[in-house]
């Protein structure tokens, strides 16, 4: 378990990036793998817009974004920014994003997980869907969830 003093981060191996580069690409051609979007947030020391795909996630009427390998560079980078783009083809969505306490994550988490464990399950340490509430709420630290609203 990584300590308080280290926010926890799993960078991506050189597949993972091709991967993710090619996924990008699809969702500005406007084929979005099982609901995948491209995200753009302004960087936090470069001004320079970032890209990076995402699965934005809806749970109880709400719109989500969840880092599932931790404090990365996008999550860093929309702490300082508030919002940023979707986008899926020419659909353009702006949005502002507001970060949730550890405590609010639970039940985002548990449906993220469900729907995106697949992809993501390598990331969360063992910790799936199935497993326990405490279990995903000590794993809750370690990866940020935003709220999102579209703005246009």
């Amino acid at each position: 378990m990584p300590s308080s003093a280290t926010p926890y981060y799993l960078k991506g191996s050189p597949l993972n990036v091709r991967l993710n580069r090619v996924i990008g690409w699809l969702a500005r051609q406007g084929l979005s793998l099982a609901g995948t979007a491209e995200m753009s947030v302004r960087g936090r020391k470069s001004g320079e817009m970032q890209r990076i795909p995402v699965n934005p996630h809806t749970h109880d009427g709400g719109q989500y974004l969840v880092s599932a390998r931790g404090h990365s560079q996008w999550v860093r980078n929309m702490r300082a920014a508030g919002g940023g783009e979707l986008r899926v083809g020419r659909r353009v969505r702006a949005f502002t994003a507001v970060e949730l306490p550890d405590a609010e994550k639970l039940p985002i988490l548990r449906t993220y997980l469900e729907k995106w464990g697949w992809e993501v399950d390598q990331y969360f340490a063992g910790v799936t869907a199935r497993s326990s509430d405490e279990e995903i709420t000590a794993c809750a630290g370690d990866h940020p969830v935003f709220r999102i609203t579209v703005t246009n």
